[in-house]
C-alpha cells in the first residue's frame, strides 16, 4: 500500500504507525488480568461534597474521610473562590454552595480567604435561593432549608400505572431510581444536626416562579401548592401503601456490588430513603451499599497530602468495547490473547434477567451490556452496540456461544427501537416530555428520547451484521438524515457535542450505504473543516450544550480529534484536513503511548453535568490512527466538497 501514497505523504504514515504502535502497547498495559478495562471517570466535587453530607446525616463521620476528601475540594477551587462543572466551565452557583459546605463541615473557618471569596460569588449570585433543587435537599436533611419551600414528590406516584401520566416509568431509568427514594426523603421530612449553619450564603431574596398558569409548568406549580397542603395531614392508608411499595421497589433493584444503577445520585438517596424506613447503618442492607461505595472510591497522594474523590460512576463495559475496537482498528490480531480474555468477560457480563425496559417492551428475551460491573436492571443499548462491534470481529475458541450470543443481542437492540425510528439509551419510547414541567425538575435530562449517537452506534452495529437493508437500519437512517442540523452537524447526547454526534454518525451512514457524495456527508465534512483548529486537532467546549455559538470550538483534544477523523476517513477524506490531524495526534503523544486530556468531553446530563473518561485519550485516538492507516493511499480526496 505504501507505493500508492503520494511521496509527500510517507513520512506522516510512518509517524502515524509508531504513534499508534506506542499507543496500542500502552492500551494493552492497562488491560485487567479478567480481561476488562477501566479508565477513572472524572467529575465535579459534588460528588465528595454529597459524600461528606452522608456521613455526617447517618453520624459515620470519618476524621481521615473529612480531611481527604476535604483537601480534594480545596484543590477543585478555581481563584475566584468558584468551583465549575467542568476544567475550564464557568462558575456554578449550586456546586459551589455544595463545596463551600462541605468545607464548613470540614472545619474551615468562615473567615477563612477561600471561603470569603466563595461567599461573595454566591451572595452575588443570588444565594442559596437561587440554587437547584437537589442541594436545597441537601440543605433541608440539615435544617438549613425548609421543606416547605420544596417541590413536593409524593409517595403516590409508585402506585400510578404504566399508562398513565408521570407514572415512574415516565421518567428516564436514572431519574427514576432517583425520585422513587427522594418521595420517601421528602415524605419523612428529616432534621439533623450539621454542627453549623449556612445562613451567611441567604440573600433574604425569594424566588419568584413566573410561569404562566396556561402552560403545563404553571399548572403544576399551582398543583405543588395544593400538595404541600395534603402533605401536612397525618399519615393515611394510601400514603402508607405507597411508602411500602417504594420501599419494596428499592429493595428490589439493589445490585450485587451494593449500590442501585451503578450511579451516585439513586445509589446515596436509595441509602436515605431506607434508613429512614428504619433500615439502621448496620443493616445488612445498608452495610453493603456504604461498603459498594468504598470501590468508587480513589486515593492518590499530591504533594499536599492524600486526596480522596469520587467516581459517579464506572464504566468498564464500555470501555472494554471501545478499547477492542481500537486494538483490532489497529491491526491486532481478532485472535490475540488480550481479545480473547475481553471477551470471556463480556460473554460472561450479558445481562439475561428481567428489567425495568421490559414495561415497555414486554415479551422480549433480556440480552445487553450495561455500563458497569454490577448493573443488572439496566442494560443500554450504547454499551450493547459497541460491544457487539467489537465481538463480531473477534476470533474467539467458542464460535458457536460468541454468535449465539451476538445474535441474541441484536435481536434485543432492535427490539429496543422507538416508534420514531430512533433508539434512546435504556429505554424504548421514553419521550413523554410532561414530567420535565414539573418544579422539581430544574437539573439534568428526566426523560431518555432517542439521540443521534445511540442511534448511529446500533445503525452502525446493524450494517456490520449485513442487516443494513432490513426495516430497523432504514428507519434508523432516515432518523439520522431528518435530524442532522442545519450547518451539517448533528447534536451529540452523550458526547461533547457536535464533533461526537457529527463522529458518531457519518460512519454509520457510510456503512448502510449512503454514498459518501451524499449531501447529508458532504455537509458533515465542510462543517468538520470549518471547525478544524489551527494546530491541526479539533475541540469542543462544554458550553456548546446551552450557547450554540460554542459549537465545535474548544481547545484541540485527543478524544474529540479522533471523533472528526473518523468521520471524515468514512466520508473518504485523506487529505490536508486528515494529515493535518494525524499530524496533531502523533506531536501531542506523551512518551508512554498515551495523551493528556484534562478537558471534559463526556456528558451526564448536557448543560449540568459532564465526565472526563480518562480511557477516551487514549481508545478513540488509537481506533482513527489504525484507520488512517488502513485506508491512507486509497481514494485519496483533495479536501471537502
Amino acid at each position: 500500500m505504501t507505493e500508492l501514497l503520494p511521496r509527500e505523504a510517507a513520512p506522516t504514515r510512518e509517524a502515524a504507525r509508531a504513534c499508534a504502535d506506542a499507543a496500542r502497547a500502552h492500551l494493552l498495559s492497562r488491560q485487567h488480568g479478567e480481561g476488562w478495562w477501566k479508565g477513572e471517570l472524572e467529575t465535579n466535587v459534588t460528588m465528595e461534597a454529597e459524600d461528606l453530607l452522608l456521613r455526617r446525616f447517618l453520624g459515620i463521620d470519618d476524621e481521615n474521610v473529612v480531611d481527604e476528601t476535604a483537601r480534594w475540594i480545596r484543590s477543585r477551587q478555581r481563584e475566584d473562590g468558584t468551583w465549575s462543572n467542568f476544567r475550564g466551565g464557568p462558575a456554578d452557583l449550586s456546586t459551589t454552595v455544595e463545596a463551600y459546605t462541605a468545607l464548613r463541615l470540614a472545619g474551615d473557618p468562615l473567615d477563612a480567604a477561600h471561603l470569603r471569596r466563595a461567599r461573595e460569588y454566591i451572595l452575588d449570585s443570588g444565594g442559596l435561593e437561587a440554587t437547584r433543587v437537589f442541594t436545597r435537599i441537601w440543605l433541608a436533611l440539615f435544617g438549613q432549608w425548609s421543606w416547605r419551600e420544596l417541590p413536593v414528590l409524593p409517595p403516590e406516584m409508585v402506585l400510578l400505572p404504566g399508562w398513565f401520566p408521570l407514572n415512574v416509568y415516565d421518567w428516564a431509568c436514572w431519574a427514576r431510581q432517583t425520585v422513587v427514594p427522594l418521595t420517601i426523603v421528602g415524605s419523612a421530612r428529616p432534621s439533623r444536626p450539621l454542627g453549623f449553619g449556612v445562613r451567611e450564603l441567604r440573600t433574604g431574596v425569594r424566588r419568584r416562579e413566573s410561569e404562566s398558569l396556561l402552560s403545563w409548568s404553571g399548572v403544576f406549580h399551582g398543583l405543588d401548592a395544593v400538595l404541600h397542603r395534603v402533605e401536612r395531614l397525618p399519615v393515611r392508608p394510601l400514603r402508607r401503601r405507597a411508602l411500602e411499595k417504594a420501599e419494596r421497589w428499592i429493595l428490589d433493584r439493589q445490585e450485587a456490588d451494593g449500590g442501585w444503577g451503578g450511579i451516585q445520585p439513586p445509589w446515596v438517596y436509595s441509602i436515605l430513603a431506607l434508613h429512614l424506613r428504619g433500615y439502621p447503618v448496620d443493616h445488612p442492607v445498608i452495610r453493603k451499599a456504604l461498603d459498594g461505595l468504598e470501590g468508587f472510591t480513589v486515593r492518590e497522594r499530591t504533594p499536599d497530602g492524600w486526596v480522596r474523590r469520587l467516581e459517579a460512576c464506572q464504566s468498564p463495559v464500555w470501555d472494554t468495547g471501545l478499547a477492542m475496537t481500537a486494538l483490532l482498528d489497529s491491526g491486532t490480531p481478532p485472535d490475540d490473547p488480550a481479545l480473547d480474555r475481553a471477551t470471556d468477560w463480556l460473554l460472561r457480563e450479558e445481562i439475561r434477567s428481567e428489567g425495568d425496559w421490559q414495561v415497555r417492551r414486554p415479551g422480549v428475551p433480556p440480552s445487553g451490556w450495561a455500563f458497569e460491573f454490577a448493573n443488572d436492571h439496566y442494560p443500554d443499548t450504547d454499551d450493547t452496540a459497541e460491544v457487539l462491534l467489537a465481538l463480531r470481529r473477534v476470533r474467539h475458541p467458542e464460535p458457536a456461544r460468541l454468535a449465539a450470543t451476538v445474535d441474541r443481542a441484536t435481536d434485543w437492540l432492535v427490539a429496543m427501537q422507538s416508534a420514531d425510528g430512533g433508539w434512546g439509551a435504556f429505554d424504548a419510547d421514553n419521550t413523554r416530555t410532561l414530567c420535565e414541567k414539573l418544579p422539581f425538575c430544574d437539573f439534568g435530562a428526566v426523560i431518555d428520547p432517542p439521540s443521534a449517537d445511540v442511534t448511529a452506534h446500533i445503525v452502525e452495529l446493524l450494517a456490520a451484521r449485513g442487516l443494513a437493508g432490513q426495516a430497523a437500519a432504514r428507519r434508523g437512517v432516515r432518523w439520522l438524515l431528518e435530524r442532522q442540523e442545519a450547518d451539517g452537524s448533528w447534536f451529540g447526547r452523550w458526547g461533547a457535542n457536535y464533533v461526537y454526534g457529527t463522529g458518531a454518525v457519518v460512519p454509520a451512514l457510510v456503512a448502510c450505504g449512503i454514498e459518501r457524495s451524499h449531501q447529508a456527508v458532504r455537509a458533515a465534512v465542510n462543517w468538520l473543516a470549518a471547525h478544524q483548529n489551527a494546530d491541526g486537532g479539533w475541540g469542543e467546549d462544554l458550553r456548546s450544550y446551552t450557547d450554540r455559538a460554542w459549537a465545535g470550538r474548544g481547545a484541540s483534544t485527543p478524544s474529540q480529534t479522533a471523533w472528526a477523523l473518523l468521520a471524515l476517513l468514512a466520508a473518504g477524506e485523506r487529505g490536508d484536513l486528515v494529515r493535518r490531524g494525524v499530524e496533531w495526534l502523533v506531536a501531542t503523544q506523551r512518551a508512554d503511548g498515551g495523551w493528556d486530556e484534562p478537558q471534559f468531553t463526556g456528558t451526564g446530563f448536557p448543560g449540568d453535568f459532564y465526565i472526563n473518561y480518562h480511557l477516551y485519550r487514549v481508545v478513540f485516538p488509537l481506533s482513527a490512527l489504525g484507520r488512517y492507516l488502513d485506508t491512507a493511499g486509497s481514494g485519496d480526496r483533495a479536501g471537502p466538497g
